[in-house]
């Protein structure tokens, strides 16, 4: 019995680094920075409640969901999504790790976005609250890298 349960939990947590890799969302933070540093790409980190914040939900659906936002992400960006989920069921390990990243973060309410570095060094203000659709957004990101550079 122990043995099924071991392997129910190891692929759910399969399922879930499945299903935000297909949605191009990293979970794991340390592979995000991983991927920054060895793609040169800064991370867009998407602190999100994504079955519960109604504000989250709708920046999920008119930015981050269309195809144009996807595009620009794969080409400029590692995407990282932190998710304090009501009903979807996480791994410990997520869960934790995403509690520490809420501390670091000094996050305050969802959904909170940033463009960090691969450090983990902020490189922008707080993105959530852009009222906009997905061309505004990458306009927004564009104009936030550029001054970077």
């Amino acid at each position: 019995m122990k043995n099924l349960l071991i392997t129910i939990a190891s692929f759910m947590a399969f399922s879930a680094a499945s299903m935000a890799a297909e949605t191009g969302w990293l979970t794991d933070y340390e592979a995000a920075k991983k991927q920054s540093k060895a793609e040169n790409k800064p991370i867009l980190i998407n602190f999100t409640g994504t079955d519960w914040c109604g504000w989250c939900i709708k920046i999920e659906k008119e930015i981050f969901a269309k195809d144009e936002f996807k595009a620009y992400a794969k080409e400029n960006l590692i995407l990282m999504e932190v998710d304090f989920p009501k009903k979807k069921k996480q791994t410990e390990e997520l869960k934790a790790q995403n509690k520490v990243l809420d501390k670091e973060f000094a996050i305050e309410g969802y959904p909170t976005i940033y463009l960090i570095d691969a450090e983990g060094k902020k490189l922008s203000e707080d993105l959530g609250n852009h009222k906009g659709d997905a061309k505004a957004y990458i306009e927004l990101l564009k104009g936030l890298l550029a001054k970077k550079d």
